[in-house]
C-alpha cells in the first residue's frame, strides 16, 4: 500500500468517527477469558470462553473453542480462538448449524444512522485460518423493529495458513437500530448451516433469516477440521485500516460491562459477610443472623447482572445486581457463632 493510500484511509477513516475508538468489536484481538481457556460447544452453549464471543451448535456434531497462542509473527496478534470439531455431522438436517457471533449494544451504533439516507457503509477485516478450505459465510443481523440480515462470504484458500479477509457492507438506509442497551447489530461466523437458513442473495440486506451462504462448507464432517479467528475489527468506512490495538486494561474493561468474574485467591482483602449492625462475621453471636456483603463492579454493567457465587461455608440465600448494575450484593444465613463467612468467586453475567 502506498503512503498517499494508506493516509487517504486514516483520513476517511478520521472523517467518519474517530482513529481512537473506531473498533466496534470488543475484544476482537481475543486479549480477554474471564471465563475459561478451553470448553466444549456440544449444543446451544452460548458463552464459555473467549468474552463477547458466543458459540452455538444445533447439530448432531461438537466443537470445542479454545486459546491458542504464537501468531504475533503472522498476525500481530499473539492471542486466536481457536475451535476443533470434535463430533462430526457429515448430513445436516435443513435447521441445523453451527457458528460463532458477537453482539454489539445499540446505543453504541447510533453514528452508524441506520435508517436515513446517510446510514454509513462499514468495513469487516479479521485474520482466519482453517485445515478446511472452501467458502465460508459471515452475517450480520440488525436485530431492532423489523429484523434484517446480510449474508457475504470469504473463501480460505489454503489449509492451515493466516490469511488477512476484508469485506464491504453497505449502508442500511430502511431501518434503524433503537437507542438502548439492547442488541443493535448481531455477527455471526457459520461454520456449518443447513438449507433453510442458506441464501444465494449475498451483500445486499434482506429480511429472510439467513445466515449463511448456499456455498457454505459443513465444516462439521471431520474431527481433522478447526477454525482460527483473530485480529476482528468492523470500522466506519469504505476501508479497512489498521486493527485497533487497545491495551489489555481497556478491553478487559470493556468486557466486564457485560460480563464480570471475582475470585478471592490472591486477594489481599476478601469479601467478608457482616450482620446488619456491621459485625464482623468472625464475632457473631446470637447465630441463626442473616449477613450480607456488597462489592462494587469495576465498571457499570450494561443491565442488572444474575449473579452465582461459591461461599467458604454456609449456604447462599441471595445474589444480584444493584444500584444500576454497579454493585453486586450477597446474602447467607448464619448457623453457627464464630464463623467467617467469604465469597470465594462470583461471576456476574449482563451478556446480550
Amino acid at each position: 500500500m502506498s503512503k498517499a493510500r494508506e493516509l487517504a484511509e486514516l483520513g476517511a477513516a478520521y472523517n467518519d468517527g474517530a482513529l481512537a475508538n473506531r473498533n466496534l468489536v470488543i475484544n476482537g484481538g481475543m486479549q480477554v477469558w474471564q471465563r475459561a481457556t478451553s470448553a466444549t460447544t456440544t449444543v446451544n452453549t452460548a458463552y464459555n470462553t473467549v468474552d463477547r464471543f458466543k458459540f452455538y451448535t444445533d447439530s448432531d456434531g461438537s466443537f470445542t473453542s479454545e486459546q491458542s497462542t504464537g501468531h504475533r509473527g503472522d498476525t500481530g496478534h499473539d492471542t486466536a480462538l481457536k475451535c476443533v470439531c470434535t463430533g462430526t455431522d457429515t448430513s445436516l438436517g435443513a435447521t441445523q448449524a453451527a457458528s460463532v457471533s458477537t453482539r454489539l449494544e445499540a446505543q453504541n451504533l447510533q453514528h452508524l444512522r441506520y435508517g436515513t439516507s446517510n446510514a454509513k457503509t462499514l468495513t469487516v477485516s479479521f485474520w482466519v485460518r482453517s485445515s478446511k478450505t472452501g467458502i465460508y459465510s459471515f452475517a450480520l443481523t440488525k436485530n431492532d423493529a423489523t429484523a434484517y440480515n446480510l449474508v457475504s462470504e470469504y473463501t480460505i484458500n489454503s489449509a492451515n495458513t493466516w490469511e488477512h479477509k476484508t469485506i464491504s457492507i453497505p449502508a442500511l438506509t430502511v431501518s434503524s437500530i433503537a437507542n438502548d442497551n439492547g442488541v443493535g447489530l448481531s455477527i455471526e461466523f457459520a461454520l456449518a448451516y443447513g438449507s433453510t437458513y442458506r441464501t444465494s442473495t449475498l451483500d445486499q440486506w434482506m429480511t429472510d433469516n439467513d445466515f449463511a451462504s448456499t456455498n457454505q462448507v459443513n465444516w462439521l464432517d471431520s474431527t481433522s477440521n478447526n477454525w482460527y479467528l483473530t485480529g476482528f475489527q468492523i470500522e466506519v468506512g469504505s476501508e479497512a485500516t489498521p486493527f485497533e490495538h487497545r491495551s489489555f486494561g481497556q478491553e478487559l474493561a470493556l468486557c466486564q460491562r457485560y460480563y464480570h468474574a471475582y475470585s478471592n485467591a490472591g486477594q489481599t482483602d476478601a469479601l467478608y459477610f457482616t450482620s446488619p449492625y456491621g459485625l464482623h462475621s468472625s464475632t457473631i453471636d446470637p447465630p441463626n443472623t442473616t449477613l450480607s456483603t456488597q462489592q462494587e463492579l469495576p465498571v457499570t454493567m450494561r443491565a442488572q447482572p444474575s449473579v452465582t457465587a461459591t461461599l467458604n461455608a454456609g449456604t447462599l440465600n441471595r445474589a444480584g445486581g444493584n444500584n444500576g448494575g454497579s454493585v453486586v450484593t450477597f446474602q447467607v444465613a448464619s448457623s453457627s457463632s464464630g464463623t467467617a463467612y467469604t465469597v470465594n468467586t462470583y461471576a456476574a453475567d449482563a451478556e446480550l
